[in-house]
């Protein structure tokens, strides 16, 4: 499995009313994507939630890394840089993921957690993904995972949520103007046949 993130700064006075027309348009192109198991179009709105900046934004999980290197040169990655230039991409190796019951996605957090030089990783992992069980469980998680920066040794969390972004909570708040998840819909399908009594849609091991 493969995640990434891109992100394009827009200037105070951009009209956001072109992003959420973007997304709205190009979303559901991605309902199908082979190998993509979720899709965030998310943004920030100068004066909304407590932004203080413009932003738009991509946050991709995908189950197939060959699909996720494909995109990023062919013509639909084209249609990025011709809106917005090259973009700078994190990479991230997913390490868990887990599903929730709530819809639609209103909100994405992103946590980012430091691996200490001196930090005992198994246990770290283990702590970590308690914590990703604990988060599911609340009432409007949609979807969470937790992966690995190698590049700067940092843990990244993504929380999708059904509730309004709040910048209260802990990490950097989105709004999700559509989340695609053609995957994540694949997975609840046969979660919910396997273990139809859980408590909590799926927990999925990424190693």
């Amino acid at each position: 499995m493969f995640a990434k993130q891109y992100s394009h700064r827009l200037p105070a006075l951009y009209d956001m009313g072109l992003i959420r027309r973007r997304a709205a348009e190009l979303g559901p192109l991605w309902d199908d994507t082979p190998g993509l198991l979720l899709k965030a179009f998310i943004a920030e709105e100068r004066g909304l939630f407590g932004a203080q900046a413009n932003l738009y934004s991509s946050v991709y999980l995908w189950s197939d890394p060959s699909a996720a290197a494909g995109f990023l040169m062919d013509e639909r990655f084209q249609r990025v840089i011709d809106s917005f230039g090259r973009p700078d991409i994190e990479a991230w190796l997913p390490l868990d993921l887990q599903l929730g019951r709530a819809a639609p996605a209103r909100a994405l957090y992103r946590e980012v957690l430091p691996v200490d030089p001196e930090a005992d990783h198994v246990r770290l992992l283990a702590t970590e993904v308690e914590r990703n069980r604990a988060l599911v469980r609340q009432d409007d998680t949609i979807a969470l995972f937790l992966a690995l920066d190698t590049a700067a040794w940092r843990l990244i969390r993504i929380t999708l949520s059904a509730s309004a972004p709040d910048r209260r909570r802990a990490g950097k708040a989105y709004e999700v103007l559509y989340l695609a998840q053609p995957g994540i819909e694949r997975l609840r399908h046969a979660s919910r046949g396997a273990a139809a009594d859980r408590p909590v849609a799926g927990e999925f091991s990424l190693k």
